[in-house]
């Protein structure tokens, strides 16, 4: 098995618990002014929206990486609507996702690494699907330290948030053997494709970023050590 994944080449390769704390209360702006508590550290994400006026031809057509975002926050129905492009459940019987797995066998998981969303404190959160919530991992605004893991891309420091999607190998080598690595590559790259073309929807702006230190990743978000980084997708606003 892949001790290091060199995740830098992954979008070629790729494209076609845990710390405790307590937040405050959490009111969502523009979310029907409703307050967030958080119990035993989960907060349920607003519904996800299923049409847009953005056509999915428009949004193939103007998909950019997009480094440089302006300084405003981002709203938690924006950060809801992404996680759930990203690897949400469209199929509650059956459990399928935004994305396709190979074997329906899911070993991504998502982190929200969050620095400027309105009424949500700043910390790490893990994307539970079919919750459609985000359990509180760690407090604090970590995007720096995440930059600096990144060989210092301010992308992640301007970001409102950051994606880090990871995967666990194994729930898929188990059915597929080595080759099942090859697949969870090729899904990353689905899930993130996802969130590019949500982004332009949304009228903001996103990119894959694939050089890391696996190490250092793994340490800030406090992943469990079947884990691997894959990717990490700063989102922001765009400059007009």
């Amino acid at each position: 098995m892949m001790k290091k994944i060199h995740t830098a080449f992954l979008a070629i390769a790729a494209i076609g618990a845990i710390a405790g704390g307590s937040l405050p209360f959490l009111q969502a702006a523009g979310d029907k002014g409703q307050t967030h508590e958080l119990s035993h550290e989960k907060i349920s994400l607003p519904d996800p929206k299923y049409d847009s006026s953005t056509s999915v031809e428009s949004a193939l057509r103007q998909r950019r990486s997009v480094r440089d975002y302006a300084d405003e926050p981002l709203t938690l129905s924006e950060v809801s609507q992404l996680l759930w492009a990203a690897q949400g459940v469209t199929d509650l019987r059956m459990g399928f996702r935004t994305a396709p797995s190979a074997g329906a066998l899911y070993p991504l998981e998502i982190y929200a690494v969050i620095g400027n969303v309105s009424g949500l404190a700043a910390g790490i959160y893990k994307y539970e699907p079919h919750a459609h919530a985000l359990a509180h991992l760690r407090a604090g605004d970590v995007r720096q330290d995440l930059a600096v893991a990144a060989l210092g891309q301010t992308s992640i420091q301007t970001g409102a948030i950051a994606l880090i999607f990871s995967a666990v190998y194994e729930r898929t080598t188990r059915k597929y053997g080595e080759r099942g690595v090859r697949y969870v590559h090729i899904e990353v790259g689905h899930a993130a494709q996802n969130v590019y073309l949500q982004a332009v929807s949304l009228n903001l702006g996103a990119v894959v970023i694939g050089a890391f230190q696996d190490t250092q990743v793994k340490t800030i978000v406090n992943m469990r050590d079947e884990e691997n980084p894959l990717y990490i997708m700063p989102v922001g606003k765009t400059r007009m």
